[in-house]
């Protein structure tokens, strides 16, 4: 291989090297979010806590503030309380609704809209989560769309607000999205009939593993005290036959 051929071919290696890097540069950012994360399930028509969860994706710039808004129109939640974060500052806003809600016998008139923390920092390569209880989740949906606006101390603002669309690619600043599960037992969190099966089910077979743990060791002792006798009898008998043959010498 001549020099200008190696020289050739070592500068197409660089621009590969490169290019690679500029991919994964590039792709990194956008795995880097605002998000939601339940903290356990999300049942339809029931209750959850979950974590509003956001990350800096700036090298030079801390976020500030953060401000989640909820679908009041298409799924209006009676019930959005933000556990308190040390070092933030939370607003919390509401809307009339345009057809008023009975909760419990209680009717409801008003949503929370949005939450706005402030006085906080978020620094380079930081996150934090800003807990919430939600409720009463809908039941004729399957997920709900929490738009955010993130802000950062050099004034950059990153809106969230594209919403996912099922079997397209992921947008440039995807919106939070709660998915949502199966309905539970009642309202409050209870365990899924399913899930009582499985209890129910698991409770037989450990009775059943008791029987048999029983048995096993009921007929374990039968052999040993069977054993014990052959072993009385086959000891005599040995015993007898020491005596015969000592007369028989004798004799």
């Amino acid at each position: 291989m001549n020099a200008n051929r190696r020289t050739r071919i070592s500068r197409l290696s660089a621009v590969g090297v490169a290019a690679a890097a500029s991919v994964v540069v590039l792709a990194g950012p956008a795995f880097a979010h605002v998000s939601v994360q339940p903290v356990g399930a999300a049942a339809k028509g029931g209750y959850a806590t979950v974590n509003v969860k956001v990350p800096n994706e700036r090298d030079n710039a801390s976020t500030v503030k953060l401000e989640v808004s909820f679908p009041v129109k298409e799924h209006p939640l009676t019930s959005v309380m933000p556990q308190a974060v040390p070092g933030w500052t939370v607003e919390v806003e509401k809307a009339k609704l345009d057809k008023p809600l009975k909760v419990h016998g209680k009717e409801i008139k008003e949503a929370v809209s949005k939450i706005t923390w402030t006085g906080g920092k978020i620094g380079p390569g930081e996150f934090q989560q800003f807990p919430l209880s939600l409720g009463q989740l809908p039941e004729d949906a399957d997920q709900i769309v929490l738009k955010a606006i993130q802000t950062y101390d050099n004034k950059e603002v990153v809106r969230w607000i594209e919403e996912p669309k099922e079997g397209q690619p992921e947008p440039q600043s995807p919106a939070p999205v709660l998915k949502l599960t199966a309905p539970a037992a009642d309202g409050h969190g209870a365990a899924p009939a399913d899930d009582k099966a499985k209890d129910s089910k698991a409770a037989d077979t450990h009775a059943d593993d008791k029987k048999e743990t029983a048995a096993a060791a009921s007929s374990s002792d039968t052999t040993a005290r069977v054993l014990g006798i052959v072993g009385i009898i086959v000891g005599v008998a040995g015993v007898a036959f020491g005596v015969l043959a000592g007369r028989r010498r004798a004799s």
